[in-house]
């Protein structure tokens, strides 16, 4: 089943703004302000690191699940840097931090299998082109 989303902006880039809406039940506004200078308001790359986290964070349970050390918890926090490169806005780097739950687990093997869950989950696969992303992987304590 496709998943599926959309946006409409209305006016010029600097003046103008945009309402996007994410499945039934996200939605939001975005401007200018918001996506190139911190005003109020979502932007496209909160976005991408939203689903970049929930992704991840699906991905790495399945797979200690699969290990025999099914998690209590994942949480994953992404943040999306956007810079300019050659005058264009690109996405330059991605950084997931994530913190387990997971009764019976070392720390070596919470970090092996999060590494593996950067690699093969559908979101990181899809944003393969970003030039750099990194991932901090902790066992909650």
């Amino acid at each position: 089943m496709p998943a599926k989303g959309s946006a409409e902006w209305k006016g010029d880039v600097p003046t103008g703004s945009g309402t996007f809406t994410a499945g039934d039940t996200i939605s939001g506004e975005y401007s200018y302000k918001s996506r190139f200078e911190d005003g109020p308001g979502a932007n496209p790359e909160q976005l991408i690191a939203a689903a970049h986290a929930s992704c991840f964070s699906m991905a790495l349970s399945n797979i200690l699940a699969q290990a025999g050390t099914p998690p209590e918890s994942v949480r994953t926090d992404a943040a999306v840097t956007l810079r300019l490169v050659d005058g264009a806005p690109t996405i330059t780097r991605i950084d997931l931090v994530t913190v387990g739950r997971v009764p019976g687990i070392d720390q070596a093997a919470f970090a092996e299998h999060a590494a593996t869950a950067k690699a093969g989950c559908p979101v990181s696969r899809a944003l393969a082109g970003v030039p750099e992303v990194t991932l901090e992987a902790t066992l909650a304590s």
